[in-house]
């Protein structure tokens, strides 16, 4: 019989338990990974918008930025509940059966509420940690012009309040491979 969802919290029940990870590998995957995925919703129509992001550990949520207007900020703000994932994909995995093709890969699912940010300072703040994890090596007042009030009055800063999350890792160096059917010769590639 097929298990029901609809009473487990989001992040509770891993189908695969041995590909779940601990709370230290999320934090790290999350402080690394370059791009996420955000679901949000609008009524019945769910969308998914991809955005680079900072993982602000001491806060427990994930900063993001986007226009001051648009579809992002209207659903944001009639329904702030997101999802947001962040993935890693390796090698393709052949196998000798159909069922056992797989991939190597790593996510991370978070799940909370998101607010937008009004206080200008820790707009600055934030979006300044934002930029240093992308580019390290640059500083404002040194490489480039600090954000000036013009430019936050365009943007609208996002903090998405970590409710819960949960993070699989599946980085097999081959495929399973049934012994009904004559095995993949070694070191075979697609």
């Amino acid at each position: 019989m097929a298990r029901s969802y609809t009473s487990d919290k989001p992040a509770e029940y891993q189908r695969l338990p041995e590909y779940t990870r601990d709370e230290a590998w999320v934090r790290a995957f999350l402080h690394r990974a370059e791009i996420a995925h955000i679901g949000h919703s609008a009524g019945n129509q769910p969308f998914v918008t991809p955005t680079n992001f900072w993982y602000d550990e001491a806060g427990q949520r994930v900063i993001f930025h986007a226009n001051i207007a648009g579809r992002l900020r209207a659903n944001l703000e009639s329904n702030p509940q997101v999802c947001l994932e962040v993935s890693e994909m390796g090698r393709f995995l052949p196998a000798n059966t159909a069922l056992e093709f797989g991939v190597q890969y790593r996510s991370v699912m978070v799940f909370g509420r998101v607010e937008i940010l009004q206080d200008l300072n820790e707009q600055r703040r934030v979006l300044y940690a934002l930029i240093s994890k992308y580019f390290p090596r640059m500083a404002p007042g040194r490489e480039y012009r600090p954000i000036t009030d013009k430019e936050l009055a365009r943007t609208t800063v996002y903090a998405l309040q970590i409710e819960s999350w949960s993070g699989k890792e599946n980085w097999k160096d081959a495929a399973e491979e049934s012994p009904d059917w004559p095995p993949l010769p070694e070191g075979f590639t697609p």
